[in-house]
């Protein structure tokens, strides 16, 4: 099993040592989510001061970008890296698309096949010189004149991943894509009774056999260099939970545990901006499905074993013990 770590929005002078460090420990990927800042940049500067280690974004929202643009910077990453990239694309909900992005919603599920599709059509353009020609209900690519095409690559092969957690993206992930990012806000039972089913209808759908999807896991873990460290981190977390928790999309993880009241009353409470008390929603129960505290040997044995036969790798999300890299002691469990 693969373990790999998120690069927070450290200073930019920061970011090459962290990524440095981060292969000299053991970590088999550096990924890069799209909160605070766009998830490219940083990664281009991990693949300049990198040789060994992979570089993805988990997640870049998808459809505020053309897939024509998300290609060239995807085409670019891959030829800076090495062959070291891959692209993680996520959808996001219908307020931030409208409100944030000022996109327009659109049914996400089947725009995300005509994305992905899209996507490997233009890459197929550029690499083996076919007339680009996509037809399709979102998006129609047909111009592509040698002045504006990049031209083969080293590497070509770019692989998808989404982001999923309800059914349709999973099966989606299984049918057509290379992974599927299973968003920290899980539980092994989750996992097994949702989210491994309709993977497997999706590879059934074309075809294909699990080996053909990898499925990463985002874990949240809290441990830390000191006790103040842990508790710091521990209320972090316990608020995410209550964040996620609050929400229309993951309410049918908590419903499985039989915890759809406690969403109920979070969502209510987000409505009203009642931040401060939801994190207090949050038993020690719900906290132990969701979380794994422990010290850094611990925290590792233990995500391995929740996630033993459903993932093939685990991202640990946060690690402020690493947030500058300065400790030896997670080189010796990787």
């Amino acid at each position: 099993m693969l373990i790999d770590i998120t690069l927070p929005p450290l200073p930019w002078d920061e970011i090459p040592e962290h990524a440095r460090k981060a292969e000299e420990i053991g970590f088999d990927c550096i990924w890069m989510g799209e909160t605070s800042r766009d998830p490219f940049i940083p990664l281009a500067l991990a693949a300049e001061h990198t040789k060994r280690i992979k570089i993805g974004t988990s997640v870049c929202v998808a459809f505020p970008r053309s897939p024509m643009t998300v290609a060239y910077t995807a085409w670019d990453l891959q030829t800076l890296s090495h062959g070291r990239f891959v692209l993680g694309l996520g959808t996001q909900v219908r307020g931030h698309m409208e409100r944030r992005f000022s996109v327009r919603w659109d049914p996400p599920g089947s725009k995300m096949r005509e994305y992905v599709s899209a996507l490997r059509t233009i890459w197929d353009c550029w690499q083996n010189g076919r007339p680009l020609n996509f037809r399709g209900g979102f998006y129609n690519f047909s111009l592509m004149t040698p002045f504006f095409d990049p031209g083969p690559i080293k590497y070509p092969h770019i692989p998808i991943h989404l982001a999923g957690v309800n059914p349709y993206m999973c099966r989606l992930a299984g049918e057509v894509c290379d992974g599927l990012h299973i968003h920290p806000f899980h539980s092994p039972k989750y996992v097994k009774e949702v989210v491994l089913p309709n993977i497997e209808k999706g590879l059934r759908e074309s075809g294909r056999k699990r080996k053909d999807v990898q499925l990463v896991a985002g874990v949240f873990i809290v441990t830390g260099g000191s006790e103040e460290e842990i508790r710091q981190t521990e209320e972090y977390i316990r608020f995410q939970i209550a964040f996620y928790a609050s929400t229309k999309t993951y309410k049918k993880v908590m419903e499985l545990h039989g915890w759809g009241e406690i969403s109920e009353r979070l969502y209510r409470k987000s409505l009203k901006g009642d931040w401060a008390s939801m994190a207090g929603e949050i038993t020690d129960d719900i906290f132990e499905t969701f979380a794994v505290k422990g010290k850094p040997h611990e925290v590792i044995e233990e995500v391995k074993n929740r996630h033993r036969g459903l993932a093939d790798r685990l991202i640990l999300y946060p690690i402020p013990a690493l947030a500058h890299l300065e400790t030896s002691m997670w080189g010796e469990v990787i």
